[in-house]
């Protein structure tokens, strides 16, 4: 018990800013455990709640250039801007081909599994299927929402079929309108450093 609230207490003293929800939920072993995501499949109870909404950026290094050559190469060949991509790819998963999300997205793009068979995506953690078959998806939804920026991001984030639920506008999900944001915010910074 003490360890429970020595713990608590430090996540409290933590700049609230930086902070989502804090949530705690026992294992079958009787083991607690503490997360910053709703734990999916699990009776889990809110320790500290989400208060901030404010949009958090990364510290994400925007000189990584490890996938650009991929992305370009990708882009090109489907007529998507290289910059967007990369900002999106910032916010998905901040450059680790590994990255698994609690909903199950795979990989850079963080493609969802049925996304990954769509577009024909065998492995999501090879670098070059991920991204080029989020290139693919990114230009497919740039054709179903005429090139509307945010409706394209919050169709990424939450599905074409929400913003369609939506009459064609960004669903009322704050975890979508945060994520347009942050990928805008890094597709601005990146349009700026390509001009320099």
């Amino acid at each position: 018990m003490l360890l429970k609230i020595a713990i608590i207490l430090f996540i409290l003293s933590l700049p609230m800013e930086v902070m989502a929800g804090i949530y705690g939920y026992i294992d079958s072993r009787g083991v607690y455990h503490f997360t910053n995501i709703a734990p999916v499949g699990k009776r889990y109870h809110v320790i500290v709640p989400e208060t901030n909404r404010s949009v958090v950026y990364k510290n994400i290094n925007m000189d990584n250039k490890n996938y650009d050559k991929l992305i370009l190469q990708h882009s090109s060949a489907h007529g998507v801007d290289p910059s967007l991509i990369k900002a999106i790819m910032m916010a998905e998963s901040n450059f680790n081909p590994y990255a698994v999300s609690p909903k199950g997205a795979q990989g850079l793009m963080q493609l969802m599994p049925d996304t990954a068979r769509l577009m024909k995506v065998e492995n999501p953690f090879d670098p070059d299927e991920n991204i080029k078959g989020g290139i693919k998806y990114i230009k497919m939804l740039d054709e179903i929402f005429k090139g509307d920026l945010e409706l394209i991001l919050a169709a990424y984030n939450a599905g074409p079929q929400k913003v369609m639920e939506h009459k064609m506008s960004v669903p009322p999900i704050e975890e979508t309108k945060t994520y347009i944001k942050r990928v805008k915010h890094y597709y601005n910074r990146l349009k700026k450093q390509n001009e320099s």
